[in-house]
């Protein structure tokens, strides 16, 4: 009995100490952080006091080795961007990103999003924060450009800033972020192509992303043609372009990929024949080609896609025989409404119903924060 009692004591004594605060340096920078917001109503920052902001600071953790603060975590309400429902003396949090954070170099997550109100531009510094792997600022009121430096952050797999004010063009070297996973800079007021590795048009380079699951630059300026090498990203799952100002053909390579489940165009000003390459391995959940000035038929090789759910070709040039059989037999008129000369198909609806641009876009905000969340537990995990 004696020696199990011994090798306890062994263990306990060799256990590491819990990290309650943070280093001097890293406390000054979290209360200069701190000072450039204001919470008049939830009572984020009534834990930041002391010196413990490693264990008893809401939002903030630490790496329990040495004391440093990893991470940054201050999500708004998940509610509506829209307040017009919500009570005036209701405040959400306001002020400006301080660039004291660029002094936490050790940080790999920062999310300050949702809080409706915080304005400013986006520090320029934080393309100094080599560790960074997270940056969400989703739904604030942020304004100015992206960083131009922003490809020297080798390690980010999130970065989110949509529903802001951000503008000016894609900066080149955002294609250079090999390890980014999620990409939203939806609801802004970018302008130019999509770079060449991704500018105010999309750059070809943006193919070297070869993580990325996620690419949303809807409702922006966006314009030029879509590249090639979208369609040859191998992870690549959801696309949102609609909304911008895009031109030119649909390339064949971005409806043949296999791994693309949603892919979103609409409202755009493409044009040219909808590609014929679909695949038995093709499979859309949601396939929004509206609002465009597409020509000639329904691809025939949309009956090979083992699943196709929503499909909306409307508001186009199309002419020619609707294809019979699935997936079109499931499909509403309106999926073809509003084109030259569609015929065949089911019985005309009335009305149309709502495009995926609009459906989907109201449903978005939910799926982004889910997927930042499962980066962060996966981003931890990593070490």
């Amino acid at each position: 009995m004696a020696l199990p009692f011994i090798v306890l004591l062994v263990l306990f004594a060799a256990a590491p100490e819990v990290v309650r605060c943070c280093t001097p340096s890293d406390l000054q920078a979290l209360l200069a952080f701190k000072a450039g917001l204001k919470d008049p109503n939830f009572g984020v920052f009534s834990t930041w006091k002391g010196s413990e902001c490693c264990s008893k600071w809401y939002g903030v953790s630490c790496d329990m080795s040495d004391g440093r603060v990893a991470g940054i975590n201050l999500h708004g309400e998940a509610v509506d961007l829209d307040s017009s429902m919500l009570p005036r003396r209701v405040r959400f949090i306001t002020g400006s990103i301080s660039p004291a954070i660029c002094r936490l170099d050790r940080l790999s997550t920062f999310i300050l999003a949702y809080w409706r109100n915080i304005s400013g531009p986006i520090p320029p510094c934080i393309t100094s924060l080599s560790m960074l792997r997270i940056f969400d600022v989703v739904g604030n009121q942020l304004s100015g450009p992206i960083p131009g430096d922003i490809g020297r952050l080798s390690r980010l797999t999130v970065f989110s800033v949509a529903d802001n004010q951000i503008s000016d063009q894609i900066p080149r070297s955002l294609t250079n972020l090999a390890s980014l996973m999620h990409l939203d800079l939806s609801n802004n007021r970018i302008t130019g192509d999509i770079p060449e590795p991704l500018t105010g048009t999309i750059p070809p380079s943006i193919g070297y992303m070869e993580r990325l699951a996620d690419l949303d630059l809807s409702v922006n300026r966006v314009s030029g043609t879509i590249p090639n090498t979208l369609g040859k990203m191998r992870v690549l799952s959801s696309v949102y372009l609609d909304c911008n100002a895009l031109s030119g053909a649909i390339p064949p390579t971005l409806l043949s990929s296999h791994g693309l489940n949603i892919l979103n165009l609409s409202r755009n000003a493409l044009e040219g024949t909808i590609p014929d390459v679909f695949i038995a391995q093709s499979y859309y959940t949601a396939l929004d080609l509206s609002y465009n000035r597409l020509t000639g038929p329904v691809p025939k090789t949309l009956k090979l896609a083992s699943y196709v759910g929503h499909l909306d070709l409307s508001n186009n040039n199309l002419c020619g025989q609707i294809p019979a059989g699935e997936p079109f037999d499931h499909l509403q008129s309106s999926s073809f409404a509003n084109n030259h000369c569609l015929c065949g198909g089911r019985s005309e609806v009335p009305t149309l119903t709502p495009s995926i641009s609009e459906n989907t876009r109201r449903a978005k905000p939910s799926r982004l924060r889910r997927t930042t969340l499962d980066l962060t537990v996966r981003s931890r995990s990593d070490g």
